[in-house]
């Protein structure tokens, strides 16, 4: 009997990275997301383009399970309980229950995106084959409708009880400014898929293939008519021929200063408000929609915000105002305004404890070891200079990825090491900018 039990073969548990499989369904349903909603509609089978949310749900409970239970992280804790708080507030805010629902709903990514807290990107082998199809066919789609009148343009649906069109546009000329939209059905997200899956894709690429597929996409990205994403694109391009010039040894900590810095953008649009608030916006120019989010997108919700509720100026306005829950769902959708800034659309709805947060992401950054999160945040950093990007969802769930390392059990444990380092600070080395786990994406510390 014991030759047989030896003999057995061993079972193996299934595993499913959840958060993986959330991700690549919410990629492919935002980047074709024209032709999903189209489809889905004239077959009468609208209910599949809530999968990926119900996916979600999923990442909610193991967020809740991995970044709070087992990594013991107060900071996940507290984030937690400030998105419900805030879900409550903006209820309160916008006063009806279908706009709750949505702010619930825009919310769910981030969960998705936490739950990278302690992995890698690039382990993920099948969603990096997902990531690198997409930038393919989002390619290809913006040149498809170059040529071809997709019948998703202007194809109106319904969700949550307000009807939206697909293929509506921020700022439109007229007729002397086409603008191809691909298979997102919205010019900017065709934008976004393109810059974001030829990021991700790039890392592993030669760099003969980064500057051959890269200037397809500027190009492709120029035909969208999104210049705050061909900016970044070709500042990506230059840093990642740069980086690639240097010493082996040299390209980690570079990757990780550009990451740090790119920080900086936060700041911009208060500088361009100093700079050139009150300038006067003249129609069809190249500077029209920057001097519009100057005067308007950045400025007017604050205005709003002090008469509706000043409190607000402080602890935000809750989930969903000034968002698209506030357009589509509430009372006071005469007030909204396109914020066009995901700092600024942020802690309109969180307040000053969102500023704590981001505090927490940008030291952890000095830490974190992943080349796929440290890239991602200088992407997103410049990319979200003139863009809210939390619609769609895959937009929000990219920038809570690239956060995510702030909740990691090796980050949780190197934060109660600095508390005993406090008290008994020979016994317990701190953490620092130069110290462990500055290594290519490794976790192991350097020898001393």
């Amino acid at each position: 009997m014991s030759e047989l039990a030896h003999q057995r073969p061993q079972v193996t548990p299934i595993s499913l990275n959840i958060e993986a499989i959330a991700l690549g369904v919410y990629l492919v349903r935002d980047a074709f997301g024209g032709v999903i909603r189209y489809y889905t509609s004239i077959l009468h089978v609208d209910a599949l383009w809530y999968v990926p949310d119900g996916i979600a749900l999923l990442c909610f409970v193991q967020f809740i399970a991995y970044c709070i239970i087992r990594n013991r992280s107060s900071l996940a804790l507290l984030v937690l309980l400030q998105v419900m708080l805030s879900l409550v507030l903006g209820y309160i805010m916008l006063g009806t229950g279908n706009a709750a629902m949505s702010s619930f709903k825009m919310m769910l990514p981030i969960f998705v995106g936490f739950c990278f807290c302690d992995s890698s990107l690039g382990s993920y082998r099948k969603l990096l084959s997902v990531v690198a199809a997409t930038f393919y066919l989002s390619v290809i789609g913006v040149f498809l409708t170059k040529f071809y009148l997709m019948p998703w343009v202007g194809f109106k649906y319904e969700s949550f009880g307000a009807v939206r069109e697909a293929g509506r546009l921020w700022w439109a000329y007229g007729g002397d400014d086409q603008r191809l939209m691909g298979f997102a059905a919205d010019n900017t997200m065709a934008a976004f898929f393109i810059l974001v899956s030829f990021t991700i894709t790039s890392i592993r690429k030669s760099t003969t293939w980064c500057i051959l597929f890269g200037a397809i996409a500027i190009y492709a990205i120029r035909l969208t008519t999104s210049k705050t994403t061909m900016i970044v694109l070709v500042l990506y391009l230059l840093l990642l021929v740069f980086v690639r010039m240097l010493p082996e040894r040299s390209r980690f900590p570079a990757i990780r200063t550009i990451a740090l810095w790119s920080f900086a953008a936060i700041l911009v649009p208060f500088f361009m408000i100093v700079v050139a608030s009150g300038t006067v916006a003249v129609p069809h120019s190249t500077m029209f929609s920057i001097i519009d989010r100057i005067n308007n997108s950045w400025q007017l919700p604050f205005v709003y915000l002090s008469q509706l509720m000043p409190i607000g100026l402080i602890t935000g306005c809750g989930a969903g105002c000034f968002n698209y829950p506030q357009k589509l769902f509430s009372p006071l959708a005469s007030f909204w305004v396109p914020v066009d800034n995901f700092y600024i659309g942020t802690y309109l709805m969180f307040g000053l404890p969102f500023v704590a947060f981001m505090v927490m992401v940008f030291r952890s950054t000095f830490a974190a070891t992943d080349v796929y999160k440290l890239t991602l945040i200088f992407v997103v950093n410049l990319f979200t200079i003139t863009v809210l990007n939390y619609g769609p969802a895959s937009g929000l769930l990219i920038i809570a990825l690239s956060f995510s390392s702030v909740f990691s059990q090796r980050l949780a444990g190197a934060r109660a090491a600095n508390a005993v380092a406090t008290v008994r600070p020979r016994q317990v080395p701190a953490l620092g900018v130069g110290g462990a786990l500055d290594t290519f994406g490794g976790d192991r510390p350097r020898p001393a």
